[in-house]
């Protein structure tokens, strides 16, 4: 396998989740049915704070081209922290997402370097909504933010295939880890996903 084999093998498995992370019941779940601007932006300042949590901690716990990778990518969701902080009066980061759980529980490197994968491809999704969201508020600034944020996540996606590929080159069970835990981080998001929406009496599964 190699990297683009394997975007392309989680994306296929989890093509429903993605796309359901992908539309607009996702901002309504993570905002738990406030959709103005400023509770938006409090749940995504809360995700960008605890992504940079997990990645500054596996950057403590690696070594060599992996911490680095770890310790870049923690600082590029710092700047996002505070930059959407930034558009806030004040924030105080609320409870850990299941996604951050799911992957602070990987101990390998190869699964974390996979969880890296899975949590990648569903902050895109997660970006893509906020753009858009944002475009929809007449508010082409803070979209731009998020388009903006959105080119670090392409950069991180490559980051982790570079590791991975580095990690694994020709051992199929290794990049077979790697997916188990891409999956495991996407399925992580829309199980809180599904269960936010059915508890506010929301169908989860029609595409908006």
């Amino acid at each position: 396998m190699n990297p683009d084999e394997f975007i392309d093998a989680v994306a296929s498995e989890n093509e429903t989740a993605l796309s359901r992370l992908g539309s607009s019941k996702s901002l309504y779940a993570d905002t738990e049915g406030e959709m103005e601007s400023e509770e938006v932006l409090t749940a995504a300042a809360t995700a960008e704070h605890h992504a940079a949590e997990t990645y500054e901690a596996w950057a403590d716990d690696e070594e060599g081209d992996v911490a680095e990778a770890f310790a870049e990518t923690a600082a590029e969701e710092r700047d996002h922290y505070d930059t959407v902080v930034g558009e806030l009066d004040d924030h105080e980061p609320g409870e850990v997402p299941a996604i951050q759980e799911y992957l602070r529980d990987l101990d390998g490197t190869v699964e974390r370097i996979g969880g890296f994968v899975g949590r990648t491809l569903a902050a895109e999704k997660s970006k893509g909504q906020l753009t858009g969201f944002f475009t929809g508020q007449a508010d082409p600034q803070t979209a731009s933010l998020f388009r903006g944020m959105g080119g670090d996540l392409e950069d991180q996606l490559e980051r982790a295939t570079d590791l991975l590929e580095a990690e694994c080159g020709d051992d199929e069970e290794c990049w077979e880890r790697a997916q188990e835990a891409a999956t495991g981080a996407i399925q992580a998001a829309y199980d809180e996903y599904t269960e936010r929406l059915e508890s506010m009496g929301v169908n989860p599964k029609p595409v908006c």
